[in-house]
């Protein structure tokens, strides 16, 4: 296994009781022995469910916790609900609770966080460090180039010209949705197959 995005449902043991039917411990130390023990390319996804596991509170816990455990480069993506199936009684999640959720991971140190399911330029952007330019789309990055940022230099797709945190990797990353999606790394790592570059 080269990459997982693992779903972080809420951040409380009584969210994970009453609507997974499970324990949120074995979730967090899961996250950390992808992080600290595997070669392996992780991602958060957390589904903000209106009066469920939306409060900044648990929010700002939340990305605390992913901070201090995981690190600041470990990408967390806030995902608009949208009701279906047996949850047909809670709201669309408003915009504006995932741009506060993105704001309280970044003000927390986090420095890739996403928003999803809803149309967000910004919190759909990766940036290099300095934050003055946006890395750019998977088409026009990757003409031309490997998807491998250079050791300790810029990356070829941000504007900025800052040392690279991020590259694309448009086979892994692109998908119907999001055909831009982006998705940052440290150094060269590659997670596509030696024979694609």
């Amino acid at each position: 296994m080269d990459a997982a995005n693992v779903d972080l449902k809420g951040f409380t043991e009584d969210f994970y009781h009453r609507l997974c039917f499970g324990h949120l411990d074995p979730v967090l130390e899961t996250l950390k022995y992808l992080r600290h023990e595997t070669p392996v390319w992780l991602e958060i996804t957390t589904l903000l469910i209106p009066g469920e596991n939306d409060s900044e509170p648990e929010i700002d816990a939340l990305t605390r916790w992913v901070h201090r455990e995981l690190g600041a480069d470990v990408p967390l993506h806030f995902t608009a609900f949208h009701p279906d199936f047996k949850m047909l009684d809670k709201p669309p999640t408003p915009p504006r609770t995932l741009t506060r959720a993105r704001e309280i991971g970044l003000r927390n140190g986090l420095r890739y966080v996403y928003t999803g399911n809803v149309h967000d330029e910004s919190g759909g952007t990766t940036y290099g460090r300095s934050r003055t330019g946006a890395v750019k789309d998977a088409e026009r990055a990757s003409r031309g180039s490997s998807n491998r940022a250079p050791a300790g230099g810029a990356h070829a797709g941000c504007r900025c010209g800052s040392a690279a945190d991020a590259h694309l990797v448009p086979s892994l990353t692109r998908c119907a949705r999001s055909p831009t999606r982006r998705a940052p790394c440290a150094g060269q790592v590659s997670l596509q197959p030696e024979t694609a570059q």
